[in-house]
């Protein structure tokens, strides 16, 4: 039986939680997740974790922070004025918020802190600071 090694295409699905139990993401409602392994479209703990999986194999990863969105960097903390945003938001804790970088890209923000003239917004990836565990089942290699 054929295993999964780095530059296979597979099928995977998948179900991401927090250490607390917490589900944040799971293919089994839709389609198996279907990437090429060594692109860099994974983060790194998810690829090792597919890595030598066999054919219809189940199993659960534990992805330290360092191998998934890393830790959470202070850099990524901004102040807004609040006369910067749009007249008719109400900025709220945990609201998400996109803006146009200078490359034209959008950047995506959430609401960390709110005061009385200015909020605090974190460009953090939403899971970073986070220990991540993923239940696995291999569908397919191609």
């Amino acid at each position: 039986m054929s295993q999964v090694k780095k530059n296979d295409t597979v099928r995977v699905h998948y179900t991401g939680k927090l250490s607390n139990g917490q589900i944040f993401d799971s293919s089994l409602e839709r389609e198996p997740l279907e990437v090429t392994l060594g692109q860099g479209m994974l983060i790194p703990g998810f690829e090792k974790g597919i890595i030598d999986m066999k054919l219809n194999e189940k199993k659960t990863i534990n992805i330290p922070v360092n191998e998934a969105y890393g830790e959470v960097q202070k850099e990524l903390f901004y102040e807004v004025k609040k006369e910067q945003l749009p007249p008719e938001m109400t900025p709220e804790v945990g609201m998400g918020l996109a803006s146009k970088g200078p490359d034209g890209r959008e950047v995506q923000f959430r609401v960390a802190e709110v005061n009385e003239d200015h909020i605090i917004v974190d460009a953090n990836h939403p899971l970073a600071g986070q220990e991540l565990i993923f239940d696995l089942e291999l569908i397919e290699i191609k």
